[in-house]
């Protein structure tokens, strides 16, 4: 029986105004090499100065991460030699790092883990290569962007483990507003390790390495592939080399980059240009108060003091945008089961549907609870809240300008109800003397066809209510 062993390398681009170790800006999407200056091009007499406010950063990141801060800490050169680096260095952390021995809880299939985080450490970003199908191209707008990378313990024992502790940092790092977190601008990248080994043997396998996954999905979906396939190598006799792996989205395979032997040596020294960093008491406390109510603890608080389950509260604090929502519109109409049904229901079947995000949702507290408080005040039915919502969303138009321009108020005149009802009735027989015989469905059919026709805007409690008065049982029906 093979157990798998994997340990996670998150790479994060923090959202400073300019660069790790210059005063270059750290914008996305400008023209290919138009945010560079000497210092991050690496030329000749240029020296590096640290971004305080990267520092400051990466210091939230390692507290909520649960690490312990090293008071002194350095900068190493890292040094190897790609297109994408123009200093043929990294400015990077070696072995006094900013912070290590940290740990996030997750939860994985109805379970809690604690996951040791190995380190939390600051460096500078590489450039991006461009390749076309006969020659590259090299865009250095991204090199000294400040990065950090958080290396979790070997102590994840399965892609969905995995994906669990991928969901929960990002969380973390939206809460801390440190980076946008976008792997689709490269923003937030991930590498995995993983190797087999037999039982709960302390003996670890060898392992591989996994690049080039860029969604949480795709990180599941490449540890499942190669779980499988170190499995099969294993159970025939082989033996696993140790390599880099890529994963291949299309035909959701790993295929080798390179092997062990090709491996770099790095040769790391301190950075004779950078000073060795004291953090003092003084400091990290200031750091301490800028950390927000974190998802874990604001899931238990919502649990406590709203009173909602253990899911909907998880799913409601995993982002912070949607978590600060719920509670705007708490303030507004203290009813957070309802609140909460709707936003979990039919807002989130919509984010799914047009594959948005919370943040992008074109709806203002004020609107949504006024379409809350029509449904309250039966001026209009659930049915036709649902509408009205879809129109909303699409639209950005307020509850009551939607239901008076469609005329989707609720039908309430008792006169008009008994008009309709008996209409229905009369002409209906079949049906009607079904219900006196003590077939409920019957009724149900009935209030089917008084709801077909008033479109919808007749309350269907109180349709059946003057059914059952109209057509009683052991009575004469109208």
């Amino acid at each position: 029986m093979y157990e798998p062993v994997i340990g996670l390398e998150v790479h994060l681009q923090l959202k400073t105004k300019t660069k790790a170790f210059c005063g270059c800006a750290n914008y996305f999407g400008e023209k290919p090499n138009t945010l560079v200056c000497p210092v991050c091009l690496g030329l000749p007499g240029s020296l590096p100065v640290l971004n305080q406010k990267a520092l400051e950063y990466a210091l939230k990141v390692a507290l909520a991460l649960n690490c312990k801060i090293n008071r002194v800490f350095k900068f190493d050169r890292k040094n190897y030699y790609y297109p994408d680096l123009p200093k043929n260095y990294q400015i990077s952390q070696y072995d006094l790092p900013l912070s290590q021995n940290g740990y996030i809880d997750i939860e994985s299939e109805g379970k809690s883990k604690q996951i040791g985080i190995r380190r939390v450490h600051l460096e500078e970003d590489a450039g991006k290569l461009i390749h076309t199908e006969n020659y590259s191209l090299v865009d250095y707008n991204r090199a000294g962007v400040p990065l950090l990378e958080i290396v979790t313990e070997p102590e994840i024992n399965s892609p969905q483990e995995a994906y669990a502790y991928l969901t929960t940092l990002k969380s973390i790092l939206e809460y801390l507003e440190v980076s946008d977190c976008d792997m689709e601008k490269g923003s937030l990248r991930c590498d995995a390790n993983i190797s087999l080994r037999i039982g709960k043997s302390e003996k670890l396998g060898v392992k591989t390495e996994l690049k080039n996954m860029n969604s949480f999905k795709a990180v599941r979906d490449a540890l499942n592939f190669e779980i499988k396939r170190q499995r099969e190598i294993l159970e025939s006799g082989g033996e696993i080399v140790q390599e880099t792996r890529l994963w291949d989205a299309e035909k959701e395979i790993t295929t080798s980059m390179r092997s062990k032997e090709e491996a770099h040596d790095y040769r790391y020294f301190p950075d004779p240009d950078l000073v060795i960093f004291t953090a003092e008491e003084e400091f990290l406390e200031s750091m301490r108060k800028t950390i927000p109510e974190l998802p874990r603890k604001r899931s238990l608080r919502f649990q406590q003091e709203y009173k909602l389950s253990p899911y909907d509260a998880g799913v409601l604090t995993q982002s912070k945008a949607l978590a600060d929502y719920f509670e705007t519109c708490i303030k507004l109409y203290p009813h957070p089961k309802e609140i909460s049904n709707w936003l979990t229901t039919e807002i989130f079947a919509y984010l799914n549907e047009k594959k948005i995000s919370f943040e992008s949702l074109n709806l203002e507290a004020e609107k949504f609870i006024r379409l809350l408080k029509l449904l309250e005040l039966k001026q209009i039915n659930r049915n036709t809240a649902k509408e009205v919502l879809r129109v909303m969303l699409e639209t950005g138009r307020d509850a009551d300008t939607i239901v008076r321009e469609k005329n989707l108020f609720l039908i309430s005149s008792s006169a008009d109800i008994d008009n309709i009802v008996e209409e229905v009735i009369r002409t209906n027989p079949g049906p009607v003397n079904d219900y006196l015989k003590g077939k409920e469905n019957a009724l149900m059919f009935l209030v089917g066809q008084v709801m077909k026709q008033t479109q919808g805007k007749a309350e269907p409690l109180k349709v059946q209510e003057v059914l059952r008065k109209k057509i009683p049982k052991g009575g004469q029906n109208a």
